[in-house]
């Protein structure tokens, strides 16, 4: 017979690091790459995985990707156990948002006892990576467990920023250590260490016991209350190598365990890098493990006469003659205009970038038209000075503007956006 199981994403995110390109949206919403949002990593895995019963949590400013979820991400409408369903607080339990990752899916344990699963999946919604969560599923029903952790093994000088997982040869979990000076390391690597990677596989019914006892105790995290609390009672405990884990299509060149933390600017910008060139680091093409996103219904992109040198561009895209673009990502519906030189750029939705500009390493959020002429990313004082933000890393990103500034003639303007 097959497992019953039901996934609760964690899409609640504020994302304050990723200010300003989460001034109005929550962080699983914000896009990544060509045409996707964060969130659609976590949503295709689960739908790879044949695990298609699925509750977003949001909070922070979620009608972004309310809208991107209900346009993107509707599977069968005929299946009753088939969809992936947004979920805003309930406050079943008094007037409050949800106040930790316990503490959202104890909110909504009604939704866990309706569809009585044999097992419940909790991931997070803010990472990029692929995986067959169907294999953690089935290491953890070997094991009899009870609780699974998802473990990305990373050089031990690095662990001391994570939370750190101490595991036997079998993977059973003997401790956890928050962000440790001395992490221990692998059984089998003593130049590695285990580090959370925040999702997780419970026994269905171990699960709601747990959540009662953290409720009845005012705990509100799984990773710094419920897991260490059902360590101490003996439950068992495991860690789920996430280097073992296998996908269909992966290619030679790609970096075989890819997880990246988007966390802040310098690290969104990073990402983008691993998805560009002949080879990249992430191949986003993969019709074995496709990464699904909205069905958009707009053009193709439009190139006039311009050299596009290791790019990404997004539909309805209008590069016109002379523009330049090296190692750089435009989205859908942007228009960049004559003699414009992008180098080492990501360009999001509806931006129009006038006529002889010249910006480099800059990240423009969308509906934005950039004034002719313009010089950005080349004097970071400058930048400032007008009000864009400027990271550690020497990226200046360019705030999000209101719709309706894009259109000044020619090209489109949101006219499918969704």
């Amino acid at each position: 017979m097959k497992d019953r199981i039901i996934a609760f994403v964690m899409a609640g995110g504020q994302g304050s690091r990723l200010q300003p390109l989460t001034a109005a949206r929550s962080k699983p919403s914000v896009p990544f790459g060509s045409r996707y949002r964060l969130v659609d990593f976590v949503l295709s895995n689960l739908i790879n995985s044949q695990i298609r019963t699925i509750y977003l949590l949001v909070q922070y400013k979620s009608q972004s990707l309310i809208e991107h979820v209900r346009k993107a991400w509707t599977i069968s409408p005929l299946l009753n156990d088939q969809f992936v369903t947004v979920v805003p607080p309930q406050m079943r339990y008094g007037e409050s948002w949800f106040q930790g990752t316990a503490d959202a899916v104890h909110q909504n344990i009604n939704l866990i006892e309706e569809h009585a699963p044999d097992y419940v999946v909790v991931f997070g919604a803010d990472h990029i990576y692929r995986m067959d969560i169907q294999q953690m599923v089935d290491f953890h029903k070997e094991r009899e467990a009870d609780a699974t952790i998802a473990a990305l093994p990373v050089p031990l000088n690095d662990a001391k920023g994570f939370g750190v997982i101490a595991a036997d040869e079998e993977g059973r979990i003997e401790a956890f250590q928050e962000k440790p000076a001395n992490p221990s390391p692998l059984p089998d690597d003593p130049d590695s260490a285990y580090a959370s990677m925040g999702n997780y596989v419970f026994n269905a019914k171990v699960l709601i016991e747990a959540l009662q006892e953290a409720q009845q105790a005012g705990e509100t995290d799984f990773g710094g209350h419920v897991l260490p609390r059902m360590l101490e009672k003996g439950r068992r405990l495991f860690a789920y190598d996430f280097a073992g884990n296998v996908i269909p299509g992966i290619k030679p060149y790609e970096k075989k365990v890819y997880w990246r933390d988007v966390g802040t600017i310098d690290a969104f910008y990073a990402a983008h890098k691993d998805v560009l060139g002949a080879e990249p680091v992430f191949d986003a093409f993969n019709p074995d493990w496709p990464i699904y996103s909205s069905n958009y219904q707009g053009p193709v992109a439009r190139v006039l006469d311009a050299r596009i040198d290791n790019a990404l561009l997004g539909a309805a895209t209008v590069v016109h003659e002379n523009a330049l673009l090296v190692n750089s990502i435009v989205r859908r519906e942007a228009v960049i205009e004559q003699d414009v030189q992008l180098e080492d750029c990501i360009v999001m939705d509806y931006v129009r970038v006038g006529e002889g500009s010249r910006l480099k390493r800059v990240i423009i959020d969308r509906h934005n038209a950039i004034e002719p002429g313009s010089v950005i990313g080349y004097d970071a004082e400058e930048d400032r000075a007008k009000g864009y933000t400027v990271t550690e890393g020497g990226v200046t990103v360019v705030p999000a503007g209101s719709p309706g500034v894009f259109a000044r003639g020619g090209g489109y303007g949101g006219g499918y956006s969704e």
